[in-house]
C-alpha cells in the first residue's frame, strides 16, 4: 500500500548520500511528507525507477555527478545543490535524516542555485588533473626532503626544481667526499622515486595537452593571457554551463577571486578575497597572472597596460591575484561568446576588475 501511494504522489525527493545507506525523503505537490526511509546502495537505482518522473535534489559531494547520471537516465530531473546552500535549511539537529529532509526543502527553492552534472568524461579530465596536482606535491615533498637533508652535510643549490639536478648528481658522485656512503644509500631510493614521479608527471602532461588540442573551447581559453593548456582544460571540465553566471564577477566570484564583503548601512567594506569555490583553478589563475606580470615591463602590447598601471600602486602579489580576477572575467566572456580571446576587448573589464 505504501509503495502504491509514494508511486501515485510523490513530486519532489531529497537523497543523502552515503558510502552505504541513502537516507530519502519525498513529498507530494502539495508538501506533504510521502516518503521517508533508507535505501541501501545496492537498492538506489531500483528504488528510483519505480517512481514517477520527479524532481530529485542531492548535495553536490563526491558520487553526486555519478548517481545524477545514473538517475536521469531513468527519466527523473536531477539538481545538485552546494552543501554551504543546504546547511539554512537544516532543522535543529543535523543528522541523514535531517539533511535529506534539508535537501527536499532546498531543490524547491526558486532562488536556490544549482551545480550543472558533469559528464563522465569531464570528470575523468579532472581526475587527470587531481592526480597530477597529488604527484606534484609528492615530488615537491621529496625535492625538500633532499635539500633538508644534504644541507646537514653543507651541500646546498639555488632554489627551483631546475636546480636539483646539482643534489642528484652529489648524491650518484661515489667519490663526492663530502656525503657519507651510508647517507648515499639512504638517499638513492628518494632520488630513484622522484625520477618515477618525474615520468608520470610528464606522461599526464602529454594527456592533458591532447585532450587540450581536442577541444576547441579548450583552445579558446589559451589564447587569454595568463591561461595555458592546463588551466584551460581545468576550467572546460569544471564549468559545464557558462550561462549560468550572469556576469565576470559571477565567475570570478565562484572561483574565490571577489573581495570579502561586511557591507551594513550603506557603506560598503571591502577586505581580502574570499577564497571560496574551487582552490585548485584559483590557484592556476594566480600563478599564470604572476607569469604575466613578470613580463609585463618588456611587453608593450596594449592588453599589458592594464597590468603595468596596477604594478605601479599596488604590491605585487596584490596585483597578481587583482590580474586574475580580470583572467577570469575575461575567461567567462571567450566562454559566453564562443569567440577567441581580443587584446581591444578586454580593457573594457578592467576598471570593473580593479
Amino acid at each position: 500500500m505504501e509503495k502504491t501511494t509514494t508511486q501515485a504522489t510523490v513530486a519532489t525527493i531529497g537523497i543523502d548520500l552515503a558510502k552505504r545507506v541513502f537516507q530519502i525523503h519525498g513529498i507530494d505537490s502539495s508538501g506533504k511528507v510521502v516518503i521517508r526511509r533508507a535505501v541501501k546502495r545496492r537498492e538506489v537505482v531500483a528504488f528510483a525507477a519505480r517512481l514517477p518522473a520527479c524532481l530529485i535534489g542531492m548535495e553536490a559531494c563526491a558520487t553526486a555527478h555519478h548517481w545524477a547520471r545514473e538517475l536521469a537516465r531513468l527519466g527523473h530531473e536531477v539538481k545538485l545543490i552546494p552543501p554551504a546552500y543546504v546547511k539554512a535549511y537544516v532543522r535543529r539537529q543535523k543528522n541523514d535524516t535531517a539533511d535529506a529532509a534539508a535537501i527536499c526543502e532546498a531543490v524547491t527553492r526558486p532562488a536556490m542555485r544549482f551545480v550543472p552534472v558533469k559528464s563522465a568524461e569531464q570528470q575523468g579530465v579532472l581526475m587527470l588533473h587531481r592526480v597530477r596536482e597529488l604527484l606534484v606535491g609528492q615530488r615537491t615533498a621529496l625535492i625538500n626532503a633532499l635539500r633538508g637533508h644534504l644541507a646537514e652535510f653543507g651541500v646546498v643549490a639555488p632554489q627551483g626544481a631546475r636546480h636539483v639536478a646539482e643534489l642528484v648528481a652529489v648524491i650518484a658522485d661515489a667519490g663526492d667526499a663530502r656525503l657519507p656512503d651510508i647517507a648515499r644509500g639512504a638517499l638513492a631510493p628518494l632520488v630513484a622515486q622522484m625520477q618515477r614521479l618525474e615520468v608520470e608527471i610528464s606522461h599526464l602532461d602529454r594527456r592533458l595537452l591532447a585532450w587540450h588540442r581536442a577541444d576547441a573551447t579548450s583552445r579558446r581559453l589559451a589564447t587569454i593571457p595568463g591561461i595555458g593548456p592546463v588551466t584551460a582544460s581545468a576550467i572546460v571540465a569544471s564549468v559545464t554551463d557558462p550561462s549560468m553566471f550572469n556576469s565576470g564577477r559571477e565567475f570570478a566570484a565562484f572561483f574565490g577571486l571577489v573581495p570579502r564583503q561586511s557591507s551594513s548601512g550603506g557603506k560598503e567594506r571591502l577586505g581580502r578575497i574570499s577564497k571560496m569555490g574551487d582552490r585548485y583553478i584559483r590557484k592556476l589563475l594566480v600563478v599564470g597572472a604572476t607569469a604575466v606580470l613578470r613580463y609585463a615591463k618588456k611587453d608593450s602590447s596594449p592588453s599589458q597596460a592594464w597590468a603595468k598601471a596596477l604594478l605601479q600602486r599596488k604590491p605585487f602579489k596584490v596585483a597578481a591575484v587583482a590580474l586574475a580576477n580580470k583572467t577570469a572575467r575575461i575567461a567567462w566572456a571567450v566562454l559566453a561568446r564562443g569567440e577567441a580571446y581580443q587584446a581591444g576587448k578586454a580593457s573594457a573589464v578592467a576598471p570593473e576588475a580593479a
